[in-house]
């Protein structure tokens, strides 16, 4: 998939960069432990298939939930543009150059200030991923298909925001 491809092709959105440096400055999620080991065991099942090692999983999930809660999104819908994306393959690359769980382009690093930063790290590629769709969240005036086409290229197009959703219906969400 794309990530954030098609945004290299235009000029940089100051707005978005720099919510882009204010989010990678920052420094638990979950409201009570209860919560969070329901969300994670939970969460933990559905994606077995798909990262088989239970500690690599378990720092993911808490590491999605953190970084989508941290940006006002609900952590299915983060896992959801995930699945689309990379398929959790946290060293995918696409056609396009973008890296890592989220797809994020890598030209963002250097125009946030952090062109040594690695895409492929975890917490690093979900801050910058979640920023960004949060950001065209906004800016679509909480309209999610809009949002997540504008996150993915694909403005005018509904095919990639079809995939999402349905992931997100079939495999997410909670009940």
């Amino acid at each position: 998939m794309w990530g954030v491809a098609h945004a290299n092709t235009q000029p940089v959105d100051e707005e978005l960069r720099q919510l882009l440096i204010n989010a990678t400055e920052a420094s638990d999620s979950f409201s009570n432990r209860y919560d969070a080991e329901v969300w994670l065991v939970d969460m933990s099942h559905r994606l077995e298939y798909k990262v088989p090692d239970p500690e690599k999983r378990l720092r993911m999930l808490q590491q999605i939930h953190y970084e989508a809660t941290r940006a006002e999104l609900y952590p299915e819908l983060v896992l959801a543009v995930i699945d689309v994306e990379s398929n959790f393959n946290q060293f995918a690359i696409s056609s396009a150059g973008a890296m890592g769980l989220m797809q994020v382009m890598p030209f963002w690093l250097k125009e946030i200030g952090h062109p040594d930063d690695n895409l492929f790290h975890l917490k690093t590629n979900l801050r910058m991923g979640c920023t960004i769709l949060r950001y065209y969240l906004d800016m679509e005036k909480g309209d999610l298909t809009q949002a997540l086409a504008r996150y993915n290229g694909s403005k005018g197009s509904y095919r990639y925001t079809n995939k999402v959703f349905k992931v997100l219906n079939e495999r997410w969400r909670k009940y």
